[in-house]
């Protein structure tokens, strides 16, 4: 079942627009620099291209192992009890003194 455009979160509402208000292709202008205060007119503003940026994908690190537990960088140790809290380790059991004989 689809969800209702009216229950969607905002940020999934915001749309890429291709075409910009007034003061968006002025400030577009302005960092392109092609924009000079007093000199251009607010009327017949020349055309600025609006492209949408693609976030990337991010690459899986090679660092990673082969179920997703990150593998420490080599030269490095691990946080104490980092290794007991990593997926599939087993607890290790607690290492007791022998005891002393009277």
């Amino acid at each position: 079942m689809s969800i209702h455009p009216s229950l969607r979160t905002a940020g999934s509402l915001t749309k890429h627009r291709n075409v910009l208000t007034r003061t968006e292709r002025i400030l577009k202008l302005q960092d392109a620099g092609r924009w000079v205060e007093g000199k251009n007119k607010v009327l017949g503003l020349p055309k600025v291209k609006n492209i949408k940026a693609a976030a990337k994908k991010k690459a899986k690190d090679a660092a990673d192992g082969a179920d997703g537990v990150a593998v420490p960088a080599a030269g490095t140790a691990p946080a104490a009890g980092a290794v007991a809290a990593t997926k599939g380790a087993a607890k290790a059991p607690a290492a007791k003194a022998p005891a002393a004989k009277k």
